[in-house]
């Protein structure tokens, strides 16, 4: 932190002079001011923001890897003062399939990072987040958002860390080989061969995700670890009850195991309308009185670059959360505006952090929710 007493200094000081110039400022016209003077606090340019999913690129969109990322998506990239996303690097399909698409991805990502080593960063260990944010480039941390690919084989996880996979998501919203997704009404837990993978991932330093896995199969591969896991992206069933969120004795368990939670900014945050940041700072309190401040953060599960929700978009979405839900994939809510509305834009991290200052939340604590909580986290998984 630099010069936060000062800033409090200097920030009375206008609002004082603002009020005697006015002195018919009322109390909301006020706060308002210093709602403004607030967000240029300092402490965000020298934290470590980790937004644990999202993209420079589309997101939430078909064929969101089939262009090469733009002069805006770059330029939004670099000026967000994000550190480093877990990016989506699975492929998608039956069979082997899923294989092939990954490796497709794979390259993809590859080709982004030598068309703009001045923008972003292949991170693979806590040193190369250190570099991300000394240089300010966006660090890329490959993730998977599905087990598939692996087909049976735990013999492929070391193949894939190689290719700089950290962080693993045991599951998707449906049923594979290692253990029952969040839509599955049987709830079963984790399979035979998913106690096999979280061991694997465990030897090899690779971060167990499970944000989209059932009930069951979440908390037996909480207890199956033996380092602590993630939910890079849910939310709390306690604030809004929806199948991709936790239930708080999932989240007091992975806490207790040094875990973390990223909350996410997806129209599954609140019962009707469109989501708002008072919707998702809701869920953020909810877990941070669960699990307590060392285990919450953020997860989009967005593009940095805003989301223009015209005509093209809505039916785009229509077509693709249809689509979704033919093949049995699609939670519910889907054909919603899949962003919360006052953080759709590349610096909503900095606008979440102006907000739990509002609320009264600790320069710590912030620093912590919006990136070292799960910078701690990586740090304590990856070898």
């Amino acid at each position: 932190m630099t010069g936060s007493s000062d800033i409090s200094r200097r920030e009375f000081t206008k609002v004082a002079a603002v009020a005697a110039i006015a002195g018919s400022l009322d109390a909301r016209m006020l706060s308002a001011v210093q709602r403004s003077s607030r967000r240029r606090w300092p402490g965000y340019a020298d934290a470590m923001v980790i937004d644990a999913l999202a993209s420079p690129g589309p997101f939430n969109v078909p064929n969101r890897t089939g262009s090469p990322l733009t002069d805006v998506m770059l330029a939004n990239a670099r000026s967000s003062g994000i550190t480093a996303v877990n990016v989506t690097v699975s492929g998608s399909g039956l069979g082997h399939a899923a294989f092939d698409t990954t490796f497709r991805e794979f390259g993809y990502w590859e080709r982004e990072l030598t068309h703009h080593p001045d923008v972003l960063l292949k991170v693979q260990s806590v040193a190369d987040l250190a570099n991300a944010k000394e240089t300010e480039r966006l660090g890329l941390i490959y993730g998977f958002q599905d087990a598939t690919m692996l087909e049976g084989d735990v013999s492929r996880l070391p193949l894939f860390h190689n290719h700089g996979v950290r962080v693993i998501q045991l599951t998707y919203n449906v049923r594979n080989k290692l253990g029952d997704g969040c839509l599955e009404p049987a709830n079963a837990g984790l399979s035979r061969f998913g106690h096999a993978v979280v061991e694997s991932m465990n030897d090899l330093g690779m971060l167990v995700d499970l944000s989209h896995c059932g009930q069951r199969t979440t908390a037996d591969a909480i207890a199956a670890s033996r380092l602590p896991v993630a939910c890079t992206h849910s939310g709390c069933s306690a604030v809004y009850e929806h199948p991709r969120s936790k239930h708080d004795r999932e989240l007091r368990v992975l806490a207790d195991k040094g875990g973390v939670i990223g909350i996410y900014m997806m129209p599954f945050l609140n019962a009707e309308g469109p989501a708002r940041i008072e919707h998702f700072l809701r869920h953020v309190e909810h877990a941070v009185q669960v699990c307590g401040e060392d285990h919450v953060g953020v997860g989009s599960d967005n593009s940095i670059t805003a989301t223009v929700a015209d005509d093209a978009y809505r039916k785009t979405l229509y077509e693709f959360a249809n689509e979704r839900q033919r093949l049995g994939i699609g939670a519910p809510r889907e054909h919603e505006v899949l962003f919360v509305e006052g953080l759709n834009r590349p610096r909503r991290m900095e606008i979440i952090a102006d907000a739990l200052l509002e609320r009264g939340y600790s320069e710590s604590r912030v620093e912590k929710i919006i990136g070292g909580n799960f910078a701690r986290l990586f740090g304590e998984v990856w070898r």
